[in-house]
């Protein structure tokens, strides 16, 4: 099963960890230092031109959304309950 991310990316739902709305991004020493090493590592990866509004974990990259993390839990939450 796979979940739209937004653009054209398209990733499969096994590869998902988590789905933060892009404020987390601020919120915590923590967080902050997660971001800061993947872009270092060159594993994030923006979508599209639009604002970001969430932020996707897969296991091998951090995604930058347009969509806002409530719909993206919808889409995951529908895929893993089906």
């Amino acid at each position: 099963m796979f979940i739209h991310l937004g653009g054209e990316k398209i990733i499969r739902a096994s590869e998902l960890i988590a789905i933060f709305d892009i404020s987390i991004e601020k919120s915590s020493k923590i967080s902050k230092q997660f971001i800061q090493q993947a872009l270092k590592d060159k594993k994030t990866e923006q979508i599209g031109d639009e604002d970001c509004k969430s932020l996707v974990v897969t296991k091998s990259k951090v995604y930058y959304s347009p969509i806002s993390s409530t719909t993206l839990k919808k889409r995951a939450h529908q895929l893993l309950t089906n």
